[in-house]
């Protein structure tokens, strides 16, 4: 697993969602291998992104929000790391095979319409875009490959376990927080 390096400097832009508990758990549960080809989708500060491409990988990051795409190509440049970032709805202008795709999801089930509630407003059943994500994936996922996504104790868990049903599913990291509990799943086709 990965280790969260502290010393990495991330610049955040108002609009776009500030490294927090759950972009550490998710770097901290994520184990990648030199070389492995990643697609991170949403990066927004492009913390995790960063932490992949300092670990030997060759990264490609995906956000819809202008801003984070900015904001992960600043960061990239202030840690000098090579990062292809897209400003691409989920893997609309995503192109290439990969052995990791990596989401920390927005996941609250609020609904909420701004810029920013994009990041972390998962709908009403916290369930967000983890649909579009995985219809997609079989595109762009090596198919020894996996999925990676942060889920919590506050989304639909029925509708989530009906989505991932179809892979074998791995806890790789949780974190029990105050009025939720957020979890790292690695999903490998079943």
């Amino acid at each position: 697993m990965m280790e969260y390096d502290p010393d990495i400097e991330i610049t955040v832009l108002p609009e776009v969602y500030p490294p927090s508990e759950d972009s550490i758990l998710l770097i901290e549960s994520l184990d990648v291998e030199e070389g492995e080809r990643i697609l991170e989708i949403g990066p927004g500060s492009g913390v995790v992104s960063i932490h992949c491409a300092k670990n030997g990988c060759s990264v490609t990051a995906a956000d819809v929000n202008p801003h984070a795409v900015e904001c992960t190509i600043l960061n990239s440049k202030r840690n000098d790391v090579d990062i292809t970032v897209l400003h691409s709805d989920l893997y609309e202008k995503v192109d290439g095979i990969f052995d990791c795709i990596v989401f920390n999801l927005p996941y609250l089930p609020v609904d909420e319409e701004g810029e920013l509630e994009k990041a972390w407003s998962g709908g009403s059943d916290g369930i967000g875009p983890l649909p579009g994500l995985l219809e997609g994936s079989d595109e762009h996922l090596d198919p020894n490959g996996r999925i990676v996504i942060v889920v919590s104790s506050l989304m639909d868990q029925d509708r989530l376990n009906g989505l991932i049903s179809r892979y074998d599913v791995k806890v790789t990291g949780e974190l029990p927080l105050f009025f939720e509990k957020l979890s790292v799943l690695e999903l490998r086709k079943a």
